[in-house]
């Protein structure tokens, strides 16, 4: 009676493990690299044939010349993939504050004639610790000083930000963006 009963039950074990952990994730694998193949490799960007980063994954920049991205939440270095995670911090948080003022401090430092307020996007960490993009405001308030540290005009970097701007999903959903690592991409093909 046993056997009779564990025979069919093991059979769908098998049967289930080999459709759904096997075939399935082969053919929407293979479906994803047919019909999105720069997606389905992750979205990588190629400088001279050597990998420089992914358009998924923010980059730290720290170079005045540079647009910077948002804070990272991860450890022990920025943007660690295997450690992707927000920090938790409440808004009353004494680390969580301390935290802004340093890279208010840091974007202040960097360019201490900018009066412009300090988007928020430039001194708190995304919900994952990874964001490769920034608001347009956020990008915007870093023209100056990219321009100033390349030696171009203000206007040079402003319709670069703008060739570069992301519309809203479907027109209504998120804010414009830009992505940091394209628009430093960008910065340095101009030469």
């Amino acid at each position: 009676m046993f056997m009779r009963l564990m025979r069919p039950a093991v059979s769908l074990l098998v049967l289930m493990t080999l459709l759904v952990g096997i075939v399935y994730p082969l053919v929407i694998t293979g479906a994803a690299k047919a019909a999105f193949p720069h997606q389905a490799a992750g979205s990588l960007i190629y400088q001279d044939g050597k990998l420089i980063g992914s358009t998924l994954i923010g980059q730290s920049f720290s170079d005045p010349k540079y647009f910077w991205g948002r804070p990272s939440a991860t450890t022990p270095q920025p943007y660690n993939g295997l450690a992707s995670s927000g920090s938790n911090l409440g808004p009353l948080n004494p680390a969580l504050v301390d935290a802004v003022k340093a890279n208010a401090k840091a974007l202040h430092d960097a360019d201490p004639d900018n009066q412009q307020p300090v988007p928020v996007d430039l001194v708190t960490a995304s919900a994952s610790g990874l964001d490769p993009e920034v608001s347009l405001a956020a990008a915007e308030y870093q023209a100056a000083r990219v321009a100033r540290a390349r030696h171009l005009e203000l206007a040079q970097v402003e319709a670069l930000i703008n060739s570069h701007e992301h519309e809203r999903l479907w027109g209504f959903i998120g804010e414009r963006r830009i992505n940091v690592l394209e628009l430093n991409f960008a910065l340095d093909r101009l030469r």
